[in-house]
């Protein structure tokens, strides 16, 4: 037998979920094969088959959790294919002849158990000899009568009282206060087992509160990591979110002179976020804090512009990065934009596209929000959030009142290495060079 392992998948990946068998039990397999999907916190990877054969045994089943190094599967070199039943039958006979074994066993511990039930009646004499032993004992201690009575009422064994007279001779109060002692004993014992108690009927009415039907879903392991990266995020940085608005009208009004002929010479559409990306970079390279990262007491400033891309996908939030974007024009920003997003709904994207971004910026406006507050893509300590773009009234230069294509734009930031004076002017760069986009152009 062949044992099938879970492979290293990378340096910072050490676990996943089985998503899914490609193969059942009994199949012909060939080495190289992929034989089933498994789901980790970043990238949905292929496990092959090490040899081949037959694969004889499924050690672990869909959504059960592994680790790299555990033994999922075992692949029979020598097996033929549809070899299966004959197995199964031969383990249900073993099955069978257990049973067997086990109701014999069943009859003998009876027999030894009505030995063991007429050998105990013999041994209750001596049992009486100890007590009588006791009462001689607590006869032996000296104590007044009123105490002794005492002990009697509140169930206390003078022999284990210790006497605060001088001559050792144990008196009522020293009953009250050996009382006393049992009592916060027990009180202590029975404290743990309340809470325990407590916390059990916390857990089943968590569990037993709906009155009304619901569902129970396990979150995926993606999810799973998606939640506690974004709660580490909020509790390991100091978050800050400062706000500008942007005057769409003449990105607005260039897309539109130059999407078709963009279209016909590069075969992509030009959108919005190419000019957010040249925007980014440029205010970047003017606020370095901005993209850069802690590692202890020292603070990274990253000389490159790799700028993640947060896409929603069905399995939850993935962040592929486009590298190099201040070599990119915007044709090249584009694309990569595109190839991420379709990697992205393909489940495609490797665990290279996800790593080593340095600024992240998240589009929520494509789903219809107005505002928000985005949460850091930890390490980074910067993330710009768009939004949705409407027509709202502005007071223009010469004091009239225009309706313009306005969009809110948010820079969320730790403010542990980045200012409030620096988020409010990288973002007022942004603005600037979007709500002049030839100016960009010819820069870019």
């Amino acid at each position: 037998m062949k044992e099938i392992k879970v492979p290293e998948l990378a340096e910072s990946i050490t676990e996943g979920t089985i998503a899914e068998w490609l193969v059942k039990k009994g199949d012909q397999v060939e080495k190289g094969d992929a034989i089933l999907e498994l789901e980790t916190d970043k990238v949905n990877v292929e496990v092959n088959a090490d040899a081949s054969g037959v694969l004889a045994e499924i050690l672990k089943e869909e959504g059960d959790d592994v680790e790299v190094g555990d033994v999922i599967a075992k692949v029979d070199e020598n097996g033929e294919a549809g070899g299966s039943s004959e197995e199964e039958n031969s383990e249900e006979e073993e099955s069978t002849e257990e049973q067997e074994d086990t109701g014999d066993k069943q009859e003998n511990t009876k027999e030894t158990a009505q030995k063991e039930e007429s050998s105990d009646g013999q041994e209750e004499e001596p049992a009486k000899e100890t007590s009588s032993n006791e009462k001689e004992s607590k006869n032996d201690v000296v104590a007044t009568p009123a105490a002794r009575k005492r002990a009697r009422e509140l169930g206390i064994n003078l022999s284990e009282i210790s006497a605060k007279d001088p001559l050792g001779r144990i008196r009522p109060e020293d009953v009250d206060a050996a009382a006393q002692g049992e009592s916060k004993k027990e009180e202590k014992k029975e404290a743990p087992k309340k809470e325990k108690k407590k916390e059990s009927k916390q857990e089943s009415s968590e569990k037993t509160e709906f009155e009304k039907p619901v569902e129970r879903i396990k979150m995926s392991r993606r999810r799973q990591t998606i939640a506690k990266r974004l709660v580490e995020a909020q509790q390991s940085s100091a978050m800050l979110t400062t706000f500008n608005e942007v005057d769409m009208t003449n990105v607005m009004k260039l897309r539109s002179d130059r999407k078709e002929s963009f279209q016909r010479k590069h075969d992509v559409k030009l959108g919005f976020m190419s000019f957010f990306t040249k925007a980014a970079v440029g205010a970047l390279k003017e606020f370095p804090n901005i993209n850069a990262e802690i590692q202890g007491n020292e603070i990274i400033q990253k000389k490159f512009y790799d700028i993640g891309m947060a896409v929603s996908t069905d399995e939850g939030l993935v962040v592929p990065v486009v590298r190099d974007a201040d070599r990119l024009d915007f044709a090249g920003i584009e694309k990569g934009i595109m190839d991420m997003a379709k990697k992205a709904r393909d489940k495609e994207l490797q665990l290279d596209d996800l790593q080593g971004g340095s600024f992240t910026i998240t589009n929520g406006g494509i789903f219809g929000s107005m505002l928000s507050t985005p949460i850091l893509n930890s390490p980074q300590v910067g993330i710009l959030g768009l939004h949705n773009i409407e027509k709202r009234p502005k007071v223009m230069p010469d004091d009239t009142i225009q309706a313009r294509p306005m969009m809110y734009i948010a820079l969320s930031y730790d403010h542990r290495i980045v200012d409030g004076k620096e988020a409010v002017q990288f973002l007022r760069r942004i603005k600037e060079m979007i709500e002049d986009p030839y100016d960009l152009l010819l820069e870019g």
